[in-house]
């Protein structure tokens, strides 16, 4: 399993010609808004200062690429479905995403975030379609489950995201907490896999 000893931010980027073009791997992470990326990031390389966790959603407005032990690249992409960013601002969004997840060839794979406690929203689903268009690695990271107060939500969480998302057991399905760093290590471990592929 991968050890975390170094991340720091490399660079930020507002538009797709900005994207650096670097030989390192990369792998990703996309949610819709207020599903807990920020504290996700932090969470996995142990540095609570790195990625900006704010209490306002829609604040990432660019992607943001980590470098990890100087090896590989955690990319940070803004958040979707923020309704009250204005339409060019949500359309330059929507630019930004689909130019990195379509032209980056050195992208091993994608973490899609859901909140456990929400469930996959129409956009996590759109997510997910044009993860699968692309034949994009990817899995689900369910956000939040220190939220989920009763056993019965926490032990059907897979079965309702899986059938919400319409996804086979093929694809990984990794319970995550900011709070108790529940799945952290399964998610490092994913890291690795996608950057051995």
């Amino acid at each position: 399993m991968i050890t975390v000893k170094k991340a720091q931010l490399y660079k930020t980027v507002f538009k797709p010609e900005e994207l650096p073009n670097t030989p390192y791997s990369e792998v990703a992470f996309v949610g819709r808004s207020n599903v807990g990326k920020s504290s996700l990031l932090n969470t996995v390389v142990k540095n609570y200062r790195l990625a900006k966790v704010s209490s306002s959603p829609g604040k990432t407005r660019s992607v943001n690429f980590y470098f990890v032990n100087d090896k590989f690249f955690v990319v940070d992409l803004p958040g979707y479905g923020f309704a009250k960013l204005s339409k060019a601002e949500q359309r330059r969004w929507k630019e930004l995403i689909e130019s990195y997840l379509t032209d980056r060839d050195n992208l091993k794979g994608v973490f899609l975030l859901v909140d456990a406690k929400v469930g996959p929203t129409e956009k996590d689903i759109m997510m997910k379609e044009w993860l699968n268009y692309y034949r994009i690695p990817y899995c689900i990271v369910a956000t939040k489950i220190d939220k989920l107060k009763r056993q019965s939500e926490k032990a059907s969480l897979k079965k309702r995201i899986r059938q919400k998302l319409g996804i086979g057991d093929d694809i990984k399905i990794i319970p995550f907490s900011a709070k108790t760093r529940e799945g952290r290590v399964d998610i490092l471990r994913q890291i690795e896999q996608f950057l051995e592929q």
